[in-house]
């Protein structure tokens, strides 16, 4: 995470290119964090082993858009109901309690997924996927991934609901639904003898 003192840590870091050569600053040598350890205490996966070292690997952000394969079954349920992404760590920022907050439209929440329907999601066609989220930033986990992080989160959220659909999901094409399917059928228990 990158801090400015200013703007907080909400900032995305990018490279520009050029073919002209450009005077280097200054590394940067102090520590914006003193004794603060929150973003280290509400990560829900222990993403961060240390200060200033975080695990990638552990991310919930990683696990729901980056990762392309099973999310690891020892960190599922730590994802909670993340389907995508999770800002906690900039959430308790104390820098970002005074930065300057935006009000881009781009950047505001889309009414039909806040907060998103995980079992239509599931129930998705490839074709649906494509229609709605083409050039989208939820087009990055692809169309399995999404449907991997929809089932997963249901089967967090314990609703009984979503069983049929979790069922359904067990004759997907998909190796990497059927999978996450089955583990939140487990995880449901004995809600699948109810129905």
């Amino acid at each position: 995470m990158l801090i400015n003192t200013r703007k907080g840590s909400w900032l995305l870091l990018a490279a520009l290119l050029v073919d002209i050569e450009l005077v280097a600053d200054s590394p940067h040598d102090t520590s914006h964090c003193g004794s603060c350890t929150r973003c280290l205490d509400i990560c829900p996966t222990d993403a961060f082993p240390k200060p200033y070292v975080l695990d990638a690997r552990k991310c919930i952000s990683y696990l729901t858009i980056e990762l392309k394969t099973p999310i690891p079954v020892e960190l599922r349920e730590d994802v909670g109901e993340w389907l995508f992404g999770c800002d906690l760590c900039q959430d308790v920022c104390p820098w970002n309690r005074k930065a300057p907050h935006t009000n881009e439209r781009a950047f505001q929440p889309q009414s039909d997924l806040n907060p998103a329907n995980c079992i239509a999601l599931l129930e998705m066609t490839r074709e649906q996927f494509d229609s709605r989220f083409k050039k989208m930033p939820m087009e990055r986990p692809g169309f399995e991934g999404l449907r991997r992080n929809a089932a997963i989160v249901l089967g967090n959220h314990g609703n009984s609901s979503a069983v049929p659909a979790l069922i359904a999901a067990l004759q997907d094409d998909s190796p990497l639904v059927r999978g996450a399917a089955a583990w939140s059928l487990g995880k449901l228990g004995g809600l699948a003898s109810q129905l």
